[in-house]
């Protein structure tokens, strides 16, 4: 089972989207978006920028815990992993969405 993107709309209006992997689980989460098309711009980038090592920067949180962000050709940041317990778990979620971000499938639940 391959991975989908998944658009929501927040309380305040805005539009997010998520990356999850084929077992369902999250693996990458977008910035707030104000419209429905910039989030759909989003994916598309992740689509374009997420199979591309380089575009990866690899962080520490403040609890030290390691995470990353996937940041699109001209640096903005387009999503931000969750936090993990090792070095290596977060290479394993680089390499999920490496894997599931090229992919087409988007189930909107943004009403957008």
């Amino acid at each position: 089972m391959s991975g989908k993107y998944v658009i929501s709309k927040q309380s305040n209006g805005q539009y997010h989207f998520v990356l999850k992997a084929g077992n369902g689980e999250t693996i990458l989460s977008s910035e707030s978006y104000t419209t429905h098309a910039s989030a759909l711009n989003g994916i598309h980038s992740v689509q374009t920028n997420s199979p591309i090592d380089a575009r990866y920067e690899r962080k520490l949180a403040s609890n030290n815990k390691p995470y990353f962000v996937l940041k699109a050709a001209n640096h903005q940041v387009i999503g931000t992993s969750e936090l993990y317990n090792s070095d290596a778990a977060r290479e394993n979620g680089i390499t999920s969405v490496k894997q599931n971000g090229p992919t087409t499938t988007i189930e909107d639940n943004s009403g957008g």
